[in-house]
């Protein structure tokens, strides 16, 4: 029996069955490229979901972190720590925001966000207590907590878990008219995607995320932008919203954060929304922890010095032009920003998934979402040659 094969085994035996991951195991990684036990090698084009933006094992990400670790790696918010007012304050300067709120996970960050805007609406707004209302997108995704998946319009996330936490309505995405209609005098929040990545890679029609700004302004709701998948440099700017001038209320960041190599995410908003918290309120005894600060910071600067934004919207036009040459009649739609890009199947050439086997079989890695949509995401470091190399596989499945 083979090594990956005897891993694989031993992980459904001990695992519970939560995911259904592609038949390789990861042994080691370096910039866009893997390896697996056998000692094959593969390009990753999906980058852990975009929190491999920087490619795998940055050096100088992977030095921040070592350096930090032979220091001191957890206080807990008992005690101040040296690298949590520096990582926020960077953070909080590239971003124009004026208060950052640190946690660990994507999905801790969107509860946070949620807490702000319910205790906003009582205090700011003047909402009865327990009587607010936060707007949602169908299609979302946010996490998988009890509440976010609440209100989640996808029928899996939810069956079991009940009962669901109430307080959300749930609109049509892109529908600019729906979320008017929505609003109520009670209405605190509208949280949504910039683009609905784990959905398929759904982008909403030019001008959406403007109109929503203001909206939001007119009936002095805030507006939540998820952009833990689409931030940082992801769709070919800093931020996805920037492509529309409509920087929202709350922002909302994950994964790239953390450079790859630790959990670190943060909700960014004003002094007025972020005062709605007071000592015991919120917190996390990882949150804001110096390890993952010291590398945040760092995550930041290369983000930056690298200009991965930019290189992400260049390579991400050449990439979407050239899958677009390709001129599959297996394909249906080829949609995306930057590099984060979804193939979607036609139904009568069955799902995604066998296209990702076949991928990988060739070398190169990428995961199916929401059945019939291939997603390709790969580290914002890749280079034209390795996109060329990439192609000529994708070329080769898809015709």
């Amino acid at each position: 029996m083979s090594i990956t094969r005897e891993i694989i085994n031993e992980t459904k035996e001990y695992s519970a069955h939560n995911y259904h991951p592609l038949p390789l195991v990861i042994e080691r990684g370096e910039g866009v490229w893997v390896y697996d036990v056998e000692g094959k090698k593969y390009l990753d084009l999906l980058s852990a979901y975009s929190a491999l933006s920087h490619g795998h094992r940055h050096p100088k990400i992977i030095n921040s972190l070592v350096e930090q670790a032979s220091k001191v790696t957890l206080t807990s918010r008992a005690f101040h720590n040296d690298k949590m007012s520096t990582f926020l304050k960077k953070l909080c300067k590239i971003s124009d925001y004026e208060k950052a709120l640190p946690m660990n996970t994507g999905t801790e960050a969107v509860e946070t966000a949620l807490k702000a805007a319910r205790k906003w609406g009582l205090l700011k707004k003047g909402v009865p207590e327990n009587q607010g209302e936060i707007i949602v997108c169908e299609n979302n995704f946010h996490g998988r907590t009890i509440t976010i998946i609440s209100f989640s319009s996808e029928a899996q996330y939810k069956y079991g878990f009940g009962p669901h936490t109430p307080g959300f309505k749930i609109i049509p995405y892109g529908d600019e008219e729906a979320l008017e209609r929505a609003i109520t005098p009670n209405t605190l929040a509208v949280l949504l995607e910039p683009i609905q990545g784990e959905g398929g890679v759904i982008v909403p029609p030019e001008g959406y995320l403007y109109k929503v700004r203001e909206i939001t302004r007119k009936h002095n709701v805030l507006m939540i932008l998820d952009e833990i998948q689409t931030g940082l440099g992801r769709t070919g700017k800093l931020f996805a919203y920037e492509y529309e001038a409509a920087k929202p209320d709350i922002l909302i960041l994950g994964k790239a954060l953390g450079g790859g190599v630790y959990p670190l995410s943060a909700i960014l908003a004003s002094d007025e929304v972020m005062s709605v918290f007071t000592p015991g309120d919120h917190g996390s005894t990882f949150g804001g922890n110096p390890l993952a600060c010291a590398v945040g910071k760092t995550a930041l600067e290369v983000l930056l010095e690298e200009d991965l934004a930019s290189k992400a919207h260049e390579n991400g036009v050449y990439f979407m032009r050239a899958l677009q040459g390709i001129n599959s009649p297996l394909v249906q739609e080829i949609r995306g920003k930057g590099l984060l890009i979804g193939v979607e199947i036609k139904p009568q050439y069955g799902t995604a998934r066998p296209y990702c086997e076949r991928l990988m079989e060739l070398g190169l890695l990428c995961k199916e979402t929401h059945q019939q949509t291939i997603r390709f995401a790969p580290p914002l470091v890749i280079t034209k040659a390795e996109i060329d190399w990439a192609l000529e596989r994708i070329a080769t499945v898809l015709k």
